[in-house]
């Protein structure tokens, strides 16, 4: 596996895990009651990126080095990948 294909697989699972981590934990203006003018009552009370930022990068770290080791251990391989989707392996 090259250097690109590591950080393209890191880059997907940051994302999947990111886009989670955006709606886990997650206090509303209208859960509060302190809407601030020209809001909506749906909007973060308390958003705090930075901390949801460092935990998606923690939580993709761990995932990305248990993919990373799956396959290049050769326990996942692109034949095993077709096999499980139900495409033929070329011969």
């Amino acid at each position: 596996m090259s250097i690109f294909s590591a950080f393209v697989v890191f880059a997907m699972v940051w994302a999947m895990v990111f886009l989670l981590m955006l709606q886990l934990g997650q206090d509303t203006q209208g859960d509060r009651g302190e809407r601030v003018p020209g809001t909506h009552s749906s909007s973060p009370a308390d958003f705090r990126l930075g901390r949801k930022l460092f935990i998606a990068t923690a939580i993709a770290l761990v995932i990305w080095g248990v993919l990373i080791w799956l396959i290049t251990s050769g326990l996942i391989t692109i034949d095993s990948l077709r096999a499980v989707t139900g495409r033929e392996v070329e011969g």
